[in-house]
């Protein structure tokens, strides 16, 4: 055996014990034995290391059965933090946690329609400070947003509707200097995407599409287990693809070529409710007062079907899972006629499926990748193959600012 073998062996029995409690939770020394294979004398000494060096804590007693209670162990949060932000036209929504993933704080406030930047800085800075932080104390910040990063420049593009994020120059590096910490910006939906991998429908599936049908619809596409992001970072920015109208009901709209995102935004989902006399004022509420079988939500079907064929025909991927709020308004009924009339349109027979992760997953998809970053950066754990971009290197930032890129 090599010099420096054993060091190597406790190193590689160290990050798989740590990587153990994170996933699992408090875990007594016998349960680290089964999940890593030590024996109890070495699962012993792996936690007296981890534990002089502060990675790990005692965590209290499990009881059991006639015989002692067992010390439970758990990693130490305190090691470092994280903060998720979810960027809309209307708000800032902001996470706190530990390294451990154990949410600390929340904080949401109004998205101006100018000075954003330092809307964004008070928003962060107040959600660290509630959780007894400075922003430079966060370990790592990772921003969901509408649209995309240019690796070529770190310009937001893909968002007109989010006035003032367009103009920062190197978007990333800009947030970063004003938190004075490491900021990754990533697309929402991407997150979106990363979180069903992680925790939704797609945690075994390795090549699939995420559709977002809403104001400025958007798309994930994962292929191999990666996110892809395009030359530009605009892969799944579908919304001003051209597709034909195939709804029955006529509401004004351009039947050879629309933007697709005018077929899918609140506005246009409430005209087309309307033609079929349903009344409503948001696109949520029309397709949650529709019934399972109606001609509206056939013709919602046919419209989300239609732009998602292009993707389909091009991809072939395993799945299509739609996400968002009116997706889940419409449940598996609408979800079900998609994949209806999407297997009308292309030959592979894509199951479409509706999105397990509700409740915030933009901002949950933001947390587990800051929680990845951190990670690999304290523990040495590998990092997740779906990293979100972080800003243009240096010679595609020389690139984009010379002459000939202009």
């Amino acid at each position: 055996m090599r010099a420096g073998s054993p060091r190597l062996l406790r190193e590689i029995n160290d990050r798989a014990a740590i990587e153990a409690l994170l996933r699992n939770g408090p875990l007594t020394r016998s349960d680290l034995e089964g999940i890593i294979g030590l024996s109890k004398p070495a699962t012993a000494q792996l936690l007296t290391r981890l534990e002089t060096d502060g990675m790990v804590l005692r965590n209290g007693l499990r009881g059991g059965g006639r015989g002692p209670r067992a010390q439970l162990w758990t990693v130490n949060g305190a090691l470092a933090h994280v903060a998720a932000v979810d960027l809309t036209p209307d708000a800032i929504d902001v996470a706190v946690a530990d390294i451990s993933g154990t949410l600390l704080t929340e904080h949401s406030a109004p998205m101006p329609r100018t000075d954003v930047l330092d809307a964004f800085h008070a928003a962060v800075r107040q959600a660290a400070g509630q959780a007894g932080l400075t922003t430079e104390a966060l370990h790592h910040v990772v921003v969901g947003s509408p649209g995309a990063v240019d690796p070529a420049t770190g310009r937001l593009v893909y968002a007109p509707h989010m006035p003032g994020w367009s103009d920062v120059d190197d978007l990333p590096r800009t947030l970063e200097a004003l938190l004075d910490t490491g900021v990754t910006v990533e697309n929402d939906v991407n997150l979106v995407a990363l979180e069903e991998m992680i925790a939704g429908r797609a945690t075994d599936v390795r090549d699939f599409v995420l559709i977002w049908p809403a104001d400025a619809v958007g798309a994930a596409v994962v292929v191999n287990g990666v996110l892809l992001r395009g030359a530009t970072g605009g892969a799944g920015e579908i919304d001003a693809m051209r597709v034909p109208d195939r709804a029955g009901a006529d509401t004004g709209t351009t039947r050879a070529g629309s933007r697709y995102g005018e077929l899918l935004d609140n506005a246009a989902v409430v005209r087309l409710a309307r033609a079929h006399g349903l009344t409503a004022r948001t696109a949520q509420s029309a397709v949650r007062k529709a019934e399972p079988s109606s001609p509206f939500l056939l013709d919602l079907a046919r419209r989300i079907a239609t732009g998602i064929a292009n993707v389909v025909a091009v991809l072939d991927p395993e799945l299509v899972l739609l996400s968002g709020e009116v997706a889940h308004a419409g449940g598996t009924a609408l979800a079900d006629l998609v994949a209806e009339q999407l297997h009308r349109l292309v030959v592979p027979r894509t199951p479409v499926q509706l999105a397990m992760v509700t409740g915030k997953p933009v901002r949950s998809g933001a947390l587990h990748s800051a929680l990845s970053v951190a990670r690999e950066q304290v523990f040495g754990l590998p990092a997740a193959t779906t990293e979100p971009f972080r800003g243009p290197r240096l010679d595609q930032r020389s690139a984009a600012t010379s002459p000939s890129a202009r």
